[in-house]
């Protein structure tokens, strides 16, 4: 396997994510029939698809690489020296909803670093890829973030996490409103990353994120030019962190209004 196996594992991230985006888009094509969505917490949705997903990536990562861990969001798993963290469907109130904005999260880590990043729009059959050094494509054509550095004309999107108090999410868009951005929310932290990756919107932050939510869509930053935050730091890998990725000229700002950026 050429760069101790990387070249095969970026192959197989490509051809398991749209493997993986057919079966999660006919699922969503064949709502509601098919689907009862669930609740694993407040406002926290989960759908049959979720693990359906999941399952069918774990058999191809298994039949393809053997020897590596794997850790979803739905069935768990191990943390290796080399380990694919995936989120089978990152959006899923969206997916429940019939909303056509969800997306499938592929990353594998080596010794705490993101090597390769897989992140497939399901329902725009748009595909970003990344491995470490080699830059950030969307199907296919290279791809850079925004380079946008005027602050009054940026767009950030700010996540929310059910797992904290409303109250200082209110407090990070109120900061953020008050440099002058424009703040949104879709509902999928994945695609929120990506749409940084191409230079959709101009940053995206969340106070606390799980690491299968973000490392395939970090990576991809990146490989695309942008700044990240060091999101792995403390154990992000395994208990999440806070996470804000944006263009390099306007980190200083944006991390000066999250209060995110410093090693957490």
């Amino acid at each position: 396997m050429a760069v101790d196996g990387l070249e095969l594992r970026f192959a197989a991230a490509a051809a398991i994510a749209r493997e993986a985006g057919v079966l999660a888009r006919r699922r969503f094509l064949e709502r509601p029939r098919s689907q009862r969505p669930d609740f694993k917490g407040h406002q926290d949705f989960l759908t049959a698809t979720d693990a359906e997903v999941e399952n069918l990536i774990r058999r191809r990562i298994a039949e393809t690489v053997p020897e590596d861990s794997f850790f979803g969001e739905e069935g768990g798993g191990t943390f290796g020296r080399d380990v694919w963290v995936v989120d089978p469907i990152d959006g899923t109130a969206n997916f429940a909803r019939g909303i056509p904005h969800f997306a499938i999260s592929i990353a594998f880590v080596r010794d705490n670093r993101v090597e390769i990043g897989a992140v497939y729009n399901v329902m725009m059959d748009e595909l970003y890829l990344a491995m470490r050094g080699r830059g950030a494509t969307l199907n296919g054509e290279a791809i850079r973030v925004s380079g946008l550095s005027e602050i009054r004309q940026a767009t950030v999107e700010a996540g929310w996490s059910s797992r904290l108090p409303v109250e200082p999410y209110i407090t990070l868009v109120d900061r953020l409103k008050n440099t002058g951005v424009n703040v949104r929310r879709a509902g999928s932290g994945t695609l929120g990353l990506a749409y940084v990756a191409d230079g959709r919107i101009d940053a995206y932050c969340e106070l606390h994120i799980n690491s299968w939510d973000v490392l395939a869509g970090l990576l991809i930053i990146e490989e695309a030019g942008g700044w990240t935050n060091n999101f792995l730091a403390k154990d992000g890998l395994r208990k999440g962190n806070p996470v804000l990725a944006c263009t390099p000229e306007l980190a200083p700002a944006i991390s000066a209004a999250t209060q995110i950026g410093k090693e957490p």
